[in-house]
């Protein structure tokens, strides 16, 4: 192993020399104090580290030691419910020994070394095995199995299989490869965090990840192993709208990493995670999630591997054939932290300051998302969806990093401030958003939803889009001015917005709809609409139509417990289909009248 001593201290950026045998991404010791760094440039026997941990005191001449190996995580049972910093150090545990507070040179094993699990074997004596093979079972949590498979790389004979309850350092198996050598096998893995890992085969995104935000699912859908981001100015909600994927996403793990965020937005998801129950079980939520908190007040340097902790995490749990979200809060303060390392490494600038492979980065961290065929037997699919937030400043989506990452995803939810201001939320802009996985999830939503889901969403968009542009004609001359059926379309799409996109994360009942609830509450929408003109071309005064008492019915359909909404929905419906019968009667009688 390499050692030498500082010859510079720059903030998080460290300059050792004498580290000639050193490797990239190599994970150091730096100082008396042995905090954790890693080598980030070489130029013959210097090094320059960018360490993880406050640098103050350190100074030219204290020791830097290599380990010979790059930055990596610990994978196996256990990682379901934690909460860790940037570089998978345990904060439960660091807080049980040492206090709240993070002391420098602190050292905590990611995985209990004490706790003993439950092992079952799948595999026998004798059997031929190779990379990602699935070696037993072990309940991680009640809603979490953890399936413990052949580490990456490794093939060959069971000699040996063991059942009982098991450390996760303790052998529970012994494999023995064609050159004869043998391997013991334990539950747990280490693997690079900047290294992808390894599938079979990447699969086209034909299946819809299910939110229950009725804005993402209805007009911008997601797919499974789909990517999507969600720019947005301060106090837009992009918080919120994390936090909201995160408890109601159809996903089977949730690993959530507050990057470089205030330190209070991410005390809201510690406290209310561990409080929150799985909608589908009733189980704490926390049982299915793993949290990465590395918050702006943390060191920068760990900002920058928090991501890469996060989505190599995520892709361990794909690997077990789960679906995994995966949401990075924000991505713009990973970008900061490689600016800022950047800028001490004096590396040529790129786009108001950020490094000229700010791009390329982007592109690895996302094309790490996607739904797969996994490595090994029995055949398992799994897929990761990355969701990154962005915070650009002062809410300007021409800059760097909000542009090198709409380059890349597929889907993209704007926030607006102006939405926001009006207390509209989820603060989406729907003329600016898009989502490019809509006419792949075209079949998904005909199959298990209803074929006139496609047909809605399209006459939903029609009608937002010509508000748009009526609104324009209404600022010059008035609303008066509109012929009836127009002024018919700008009520039809207040109902849309009003009644239908808007969403409260704080209501117990609207803080989640299901597919089936979305598909019922465009259906009375589009049926007020159809029988609206029907009144029109009878010649109904719009203002009737308007002043209906039903339309308050429809408003509050949102609010109506998914479990009654299915007798509610005839009644709404058939009180629309009267209203109008009502008005038509009426208009008919006056006609004979005049």
């Amino acid at each position: 192993m390499a050692t030498g001593r500082i010859v510079k201290v720059a903030g998080p950026l460290v300059v050792a020399e004498g580290l000639a045998d050193a490797k990239m991404y190599e994970v150091v010791r730096v100082g008396k104090e042995r905090l954790v760094g890693e080598v980030i440039v070489l130029d013959g026997d210097l090094a320059s580290i960018q360490v993880y941990e406050e640098t103050a005191g350190l100074g030219p001449g204290d020791p830097v030691e290599g380990t010979g190996e790059p930055l990596s995580v610990e994978l196996g049972p256990g990682v379901i419910s934690s909460i860790y910093d940037g570089i998978q150090r345990p904060l439960e545990a660091i807080q049980a020994r040492w206090g709240a507070y993070i002391r420098r040179g602190v050292e905590a094993a990611a995985l209990d070394r004490t706790k003993r699990w439950g092992f079952t074997p799948k595999v026998k004596k004798g059997e031929a095995l190779s990379a990602g093979d699935l070696l037993g079972l072990v309940q991680e949590t009640t809603l979490v199995e953890h399936r413990v498979m052949v580490p990456p790389g490794l093939s060959g004979t069971i000699e040996e299989i063991r059942a009982g309850e098991f450390t996760v350092e303790q052998t529970i198996g012994v494999l023995k490869d064609a050159q004869g050598k043998r391997h013991e096998l334990k539950m747990m893995q280490r693997w690079p965090v900047r290294r992808a890992r390894p599938y079979t085969e990447k699969l086209p995104s034909t299946e819809l990840l299910t939110t229950g935000q009725r804005i993402v699912d209805t007009l911008f859908s997601l797919a499974k192993g789909g990517t999507a981001c969600v720019p947005g100015p301060f106090g837009s909600g992009k918080t919120v709208i994390q936090h909201q994927l995160a408890k109601w996403a159809d996903a089977q793990v949730i690993v959530f990493v507050g990057c470089g965020e205030r330190g209070n937005e991410m005390t809201d998801v510690l406290m209310e995670f561990p409080e929150l129950e799985d909608p589908k079980t009733g189980e704490p939520l926390m049982k299915r999630t793993v949290l990465i908190a590395n918050t702006s007040n943390m060191p920068v340097a760990a900002r920058e591997a928090s991501v890469y902790t996060g989505i190599t995490i995520a892709e361990y749990f794909r690997d077990m054939g789960y679906s995994v979200a995966l949401m990075a809060d924000s991505t713009s303060r990973w970008a900061e932290a490689m600016r800022e390392i950047s800028g001490r490494l004096e590396e040529m600038p790129g786009e108001e300051g950020y490094p000229a492979y700010l791009g390329s980065r982007t592109a690895d961290f996302y094309a790490r998302a996607g739904r797969v065929i996994c490595l090994g037997t029995p055949r398992r699919e799994g897929s990761l969806s990355a969701i990154g937030a962005v915070s650009p400043p002062g809410g300007d989506l021409s800059e760097p990093v909000t542009q090198n990452t709409l380059r890349l995803v597929k889907v993209f939810w704007g926030l607006d401030a102006n939405l926001a201001y009006r207390r509209h939320f989820p603060a989406i802009n729907w003329l600016a958003s898009y989502s490019l996985y809509n006419d792949d999830l075209i079949p998904y939503f005909e199959k298990h939803v209803g074929a006139e889901w496609n047909l809605l969403r399209e006459e939903f968009m029609k009608l937002l889009q010509i508000e748009a542009e009526l609104e324009e004609i209404v600022r010059l001359v008035g609303v008066e001015a509109l012929s009836p059926a127009d002024r018919l379309k700008l009520e039809v799409a207040r109902s849309i917005r009003e009644d239908f996109l808007m969403q409260s994360a704080f209501d117990e009942v609207d803080t989640f709809s299901s597919l089936s609830k979305q598909l019922k509450m465009m259906q009375l929408i589009q049926r007020f609409y159809d029988l609206g003109q029907r009144a029109i071309e009878h010649g109904v005064a719009i203002q009737k139509i308007i002043e209906l008492a039903v339309r308050e019915r429809i408003a509050k359909a949102k609010f109506i417990p998914e479990h009654q909404f299915e007798q509610s929905f005839p009644e709404i419906d058939r009180e629309i289909q009267r209203a109008f019968e009502s008005l038509l009667a009426g208009g008919a009688h006056a006609a004979r009248v005049h």
